[in-house]
């Protein structure tokens, strides 16, 4: 007995070898007039987990702009669905959304799956399946931004300094998922990312809880010789792109002033230079803050400024 295909399936949507990505399946509805299309998968590599993203709609008509998340984890770590444990997901995700912004959230391949680039490679993966996919995703493909929490605002300040007129560009930009596209953005909130990795070549990594092992991050991330790393380390730090030569977008950079994993001079340093490239920045201490912004008692007021920082750019009134 032949079964009839299931609805909305069609033969003639199907090639072999398929493309490394898939097409967004029907969004679910909340109970809150919230869309959300969960799990997709932007980009896949032959032996690596499939590169996955979530989208979450305001409710009402679209399309809406779209605020592209990248979580942190030292590059190690780290899940597309949970902030860091000082910020809490209901009080982001409500955020963004409640300024009439869509939120997409995206996982990377971390350090020790791939060293860098393959982490930007997947970042640049995410904004060109974003765009491809506007229509079905309901985003709007002129207006899309990125927000990063530590190594996801190292990877956010990349995303952001890193195009087609920049050193190194077409290398930078991959080919992974949807193999060609503008991934250019509108905007960047960067909360306290790495920016000079040279820098930190003889800062002290934090003792771990309990005397748990933890790979070295750096190394982790870039991989190669001892003899080689001060070149890939300049390769992979957002100062040596903002030079000019790609012009950057606007700039928020938020960071604790006691931050012991990441030094405050760290975004100092990335705000010099996007002074000198003649870059929009704002840079934000947090006083007496550390890692993850733990010691603030005010993580609602940065969440809430760095939303309106977001929709003053993509066009919308947080």
């Amino acid at each position: 007995m032949t079964q009839s295909p299931p609805a909305g399936f069609d033969l003639a949507d199907m090639t072999w070898p398929p493309p490394p990505y898939q097409s967004p399946v029907p969004p679910v509805t909340g109970v809150d007039g919230v869309r959300r299309f969960d799990g997709v998968t932007y980009a896949t590599t032959p032996g690596f987990r499939p590169r996955l993203l979530d989208v979450q709609l305001p409710a009402g008509e679209g399309p809406f702009p779209a605020v592209v998340w990248i979580h942190g984890g030292g590059w190690l770590d780290g899940d597309r669905r949970y902030p860091p444990p000082t910020v809490p997901a209901a009080l982001l995700h409500g955020a963004v959304l409640g300024a009439g912004l869509a939120l997409v959230s995206i996982d990377y391949r971390h350090s020790l799956e791939a060293p860098f680039p393959a982490q930007l490679h997947d970042v640049k993966a995410a904004i060109r399946y974003v765009r491809h996919f506007a229509g079905t995703l309901g985003v709007d493909p002129e207006r899309i931004a990125v927000w990063g929490e530590s190594a996801g605002g190292h990877l956010a300040a990349l995303a952001g300094l890193v195009g087609p007129g920049s050193t190194d560009g077409a290398a930078l930009e991959g080919a992974h998922g949807v193999a060609s596209g503008d991934t250019g953005v509108l905007a960047v909130v960067d909360w306290y990312g790495v920016s000079d990795l040279p820098a930190l070549a003889d800062h002290p990594m934090p003792a771990m809880p309990g005397g748990a092992e933890f790979p070295d991050p750096y190394e982790a991330l870039l991989g190669g010789t001892e003899a080689e790393r001060p070149a890939l380390a300049r390769a992979a730090s957002p100062v040596t792109y903002a030079d000019g030569s790609n012009p950057p977008p606007p700039f928020l950079l938020v960071h604790g002033t006691r931050d012991g994993l990441v030094p405050y001079s760290q975004s100092e340093s990335l705000a010099r230079a996007l002074e000198g490239a003649g870059g929009a920045v704002t840079l934000r201490p947090v006083d007496g803050a550390d890692h993850i912004f733990l010691g603030s008692p005010d993580i609602e007021g940065i969440v809430a400024e760095s939303v309106a920082f977001l929709a003053g750019h993509l066009g919308t009134k947080a």
